[in-house]
Order: C-alpha cells, then structure tokens, then sequence
C-alpha cells in the first residue's frame, strides 16, 4: 500500500497506484517519488529515465525500492506524464526478465584485514577465509550499484552472498578509515572518507572513491546500474602508509557526522578542508579585486549549486534562498547565478581595490560603505578603495551580498558553492582573503552610480511575529504518522535548535507518534523536505542536505517556507502550516 491519496488529476500521473503497478507520489514542488515493488524495477527505471530523460528532469536518484526525480517546477506536469510513462515501459520489461545489463563493470582491489572480519566469521558460523571467499564471489547475479547516498561517493553495492547478510554493529565507530570495504545487511560499500559509521569491516582499498579533480562525469568512481567486482589484494605497507595519509589529510565529511542511514548530522561542521580562496595571479589586475579584512561568523561563497549529481550523493547545496540571491545578482547586472557572498549574522568588513557595484539581500543587516548608511534592495556605487561593513541584522540569519561581476573562485564540479556536508567548494572566507571580480554579466547595463535600479521585492523579511508560519505541503510519507502525530504536525509550535545549519535545520516540541513504525528503505530526498527520525522530532532539510534518507518525509516546504527558515536562528518558534499540494 501507498502513503498517498490516490487522487488522479487527469494529466497521466497518478497519487497513488497506477495501473502498471508502480506509485507515482508528488514531492514537493519539483519531484515526484516513483514507488517500486522490488530492486530489479528500481534498476530498470533508473536506467530508462537515464537513457531517455525527458526534458526539463535534472536529477534520477535510484534507492532501494524508489526512484526520485527531480527537475524544473514550472514543466512538472509536463516531465512527469513522461516519466510515467517511461516506467510503464520499464517495469513492464522488467516483469518479462529484461533488466539492463550493466553499462561497465568497475574492479575495486581490497585487502580483507578489516577490524570486523574475525566477528562476521563468527556472526556467520563461517570461517574467515570463507567470509572472504564468498564476499569476493557475491550472490549468483554479481554486484551492482544500486544507489548513492550518505556522502559523496558512498555507493550501495547490492549482490552481496545472503550469508553475509549481518546488522551494522550496536555502536558505531567514532572514525572509520576512508577506503574501508564493509558490509551491512543486504549491502556491502566502500567508505569513500573518514567518517563515523556502524557497518562491519572486512577490509581496505586504496582505491578512490570520490575525486573531484575527475570532473563531473567521473568524480564518483561508483554510480548507479555499474557492475562492481572485488578482487584481492596483497598487503603492503607502502600503500597502507598512503592509506592513512589521506584518510587524515582527505576527509570530505563534516566531523562527527553520522553513519549511512541517518537522516543528517547532529551538527554538521567543516568537511574535507575546502579550497582556499585564491587570490588573483600576479598577472591579473590586483585592484580589480575585494580584501576579506573580517568574515564576521561565517561568510560563504555560493552560487545557483551542483544540480544534476544527485545521484552519486552530492546535493545541489547553492545559495539558502535562491530567490534573494537572484535579487541581488539582478539588481548588479550579473547572471542569475553569479557567485556572491552569503553573510551568516553580518560581522563582514571588505576592502574594494577598484570601483564597482554592490547590492544587499536577504536580512537587513546594517551596513556603511565609508561610513555611509547603504540601502538593502538597490544597486549602490562603491568607489574604489572604499570599506564596506555590514553589522548583524536585528531579525533573519543570513544577508547576500552581490558585487558586480561575481567574486572570481575556481569552481569544482561546475560550481562555485561551498557545500558544509561535503567540504565541496571554497572555503569559509577568513581574514586577508582576496577575491577578484569575474565576468559573470549578462548583458544589463552597468549599475553605475545607480541608486535607481530599486528591487521592491528585494527587501529583506519584514518584522514577522512571534510565530514564524513555515508553508508545506504534504509530504509522500504523511502516513507514517497516526492520526494523533499528524494532527500534532500542524498544531505543534516548534523551536529552532542550535544543531542547525545550511544542513539542516532541527526543531524541538513533543515528539510526533507515528502509526506506521516499521523501517523505511532508504530513499531520495529534496530540499525543504520535512523528515520525522526516531526521536519524532522534525528535521528541515535545507540545500547542503544528504541526498537519501531512511526516515519518513511527511512534509515538504513550498519555496516561500525555505525562503523563511534560511532565516531562522536557534530559539525562533515556527508552525508547519499545512497548503494545497501543486498540480502535477
């Protein structure tokens, strides 16, 4: 049975179940969730819509019994009648025998002197060179990659001997080595980074996983539909010294992160260590450039995100709220997405080496260029040599600051964003950074000395009440909770926790009940999704979040909702008001 409605609107796309089989559920405003009975249709649709996506889909997230796609809000009615009717196919050709066959097959070289090995043998009543053995063989079809997730790189590897098939430990590793070859239930992976985690250990490799300097096509050595197969290797102790080299100097998770299968870190902090800022080539016109001389809390790059690799688990991450930087990116004649500054509680103080423009977004964070009060909303001339400093807003979080042209930083995998799950992107700004001005225009006429470029939606959220009203929709998981869970949803006045960030945000009141407690498969999830975990208390997934989650989404924030809580701070109360779902 299917948490939806069952409701038809007449476009081919259907709440519920569909005459094939297959459940197609509305996430959001821009995905829809397709429900599947069994792995082998997840495969065959994960191909399909892979091999001919339709137009206006950015991302296919294959996961253990769904398939989430992602693409343009405005065409979802359109895109999504033809995913519907591409699983149609596929699942048809599935229930005939016809699964894809693998496009490539993937060698990953391991040693089997995993710290879990001796326990496995015994949780198993096997020896451990049998474990080896048959961890090498696989089950009758080989290995596939089933989906990504968790982190960066961190592929769900299916096949696994049923033998094999032992729980993660009861108390996970504050640190497992990037590279470790583990096992957990019906799974086996490589951890592509240092990070905490519960899976049992078999072994090594010095394989990597993940690399971002392999472009956007091939940073994930794992993805989707690959084959995989695991063969021996000796051990040596120059690559093990390697090993832990990297592992100590490459860890793309946020310390105290948690093991695949949480919904989120408590606490997300710095990741792998970012790219610093660069500062101009001595070549290049020094004065053509900003001095960081104080960052305040913490001032980020950003820009539109990484969309489209969904699937090997980096999120799209980009600005906290789009539209506010879009706003500011306009009013200075950038594109829409040009980098710009994202201004955690104001504190920033830039020196400017030539004349340009600048625009402010988003909180209305005080600010002075030369001591001269500078308005929000509008397009203003900076002078060269001119200072800048923006002071803490008295209500919102965050202020975007656009200087014309865009700041100038090397993009990794197609974007200048600072990712805090990953450690994608340059680095928090710090004292003394230089960033040039780059060329990211589109064509508008340059601002000038412009005071008259005023955006009237560029204001910053207005003095809001007590309670902050955050707007959703359902979300596909709204059954899980009971009646009395999910009239506590809407009621509950909840308040923002400190163990929140561009991750997520968490909210604490009393915890939901949920009358569905069984487990949830792993499966996709989106920005604004609202994820209720054990403890019944909501999670708000904001753009730097995991890309598949194992606990139920019962909500999704509408554009205007994420728009609110990129402004939230620890102790604001918000309610979850309930709107009308988008039309599919």
């Amino acid at each position: 049975m299917t948490d939806g409605a069952g409701v038809t609107d007449g476009t081919g796309v259907i709440d519920g179940v569909t005459a094939d089989g297959a459940r197609l559920l509305p996430y959001g405003d821009d995905a829809v969730l397709v429900e599947l009975d069994e792995p082998g249709a997840v495969r065959a649709v994960d191909a399909a819509l892979r091999a001919a996506r339709p137009p206006g889909v950015v991302d296919v997230v294959p996961a253990a019994r769904t398939v989430l796609v992602r693409g343009a809000a405005r065409t979802r009615s359109r895109w999504a009648a033809q995913v519907r009717e591409r699983v149609r196919a596929a699942t048809r050709d599935a229930d005939e025998g016809g699964l894809p066959a693998p496009v490539r097959t993937v060698e990953v070289p391991v040693v089997y002197d995993g710290q879990d090995l001796a326990e496995v043998a015994a949780l198993t009543r096997r020896s451990a060179d049998e474990v080896v053995a048959r961890h090498l063989a696989g089950g009758p079809q080989g290995y596939r990659v089933a989906f990504g997730g968790f982190m960066p790189g961190f592929a769900y590897v299916v096949g696994l001997d049923p033998v094999l098939h032992v729980p993660r430990r009861a108390s996970p590793r504050t640190r497992v080595p990037a590279g470790a070859v583990a096992v957990a239930n019906e799974y086996t992976a490589v951890y592509p980074a240092a990070t905490p985690g519960g899976w049992r250990l078999l072994g090594t490799t010095t394989v990597r996983m993940f690399d971002p300097d392999r472009g956007r096509d091939g940073a994930a050595l794992l993805t989707p539909g690959d084959a995989v197969r695991f063969v021996r290797a000796a051990p040596s102790p120059v690559l093990a010294a390697a090993r832990t080299a990297r592992a100590e100097s490459l860890d793309p998770r946020p310390a105290g992160a948690a093991e695949p299968g949480a919904p989120v870190p408590a606490a997300a902090g710095a990741g792998r260590e970012p790219a610093p800022v660069a500062s101009p080539a001595p070549d290049a016109a020094p004065h053509r450039a900003l001095t960081v001389l104080t960052p305040g809390p913490l001032t980020l790059v950003q820009d539109g995100g990484r969309a489209g690799l969904a699937d090997v688990g980096v999120p799209r991450s980009g600005a906290a709220d789009p539209d506010a930087a879009r706003r500011a990116n306009r009013l200075v004649g950038n594109a829409r997405d040009a980098p710009l500054l994202e201004v955690v509680l104001g504190g920033l103080v830039l020196a400017f080496g030539a004349t340009t423009a600048i625009a402010l977004t988003g909180a209305r964070a005080p600010a002075r260029l030369d001591g001269a009060p500078v308005a929000h909303g509008t397009a203003v001339r900076v002078p060269a040599g001119a200072a800048l400093v923006l002071d803490a807003p008295a209500r919102g979080l965050r202020t975007w600051v656009a200087v014309r042209g865009g700041v100038d930083v090397p993009p990794v995998l197609g974007s200048c964003a600072h990712d805090q799950l990953s450690g994608l992107g340059p680095a928090p700004l710090r004292p003394g950074d230089v960033l040039a001005y780059g060329t990211a225009f589109d064509g508008l006429p340059d601002p000038g000395d412009a005071g008259d470029a005023a955006d009237a939606g560029a204001a910053a959220p207005p003095a809001g009440p007590s309670v902050v009203d955050l707007p959703v929709v359902d979300g596909p998981r709204l059954g899980r909770l009971d009646e009395p869970g999910r009239s506590a949803l809407w009621r509950t006045v909840w308040t923002v926790t400190p163990a929140s960030n561009r991750v997520a945000v968490r909210l604490d009141g009393p915890p939901l009940t949920r009358g569905d407690d069984t487990e949830l498969a792993s499966e996709g999830v989106v920005a604004g999704a609202v994820q209720v975990p054990h403890d019944g208390r909501p999670v708000l997934f904001g753009p730097d979040h995991p890309v598949t989650g194992g606990y139920p989404v019962v909500a999704v924030l509408t554009g205007e909702g994420r728009a609110r809580v990129a402004q939230l701070r620890p102790g604001d109360r918000v309610r979850l008001v309930r709107v009308p779902s988008p039309v599919v």
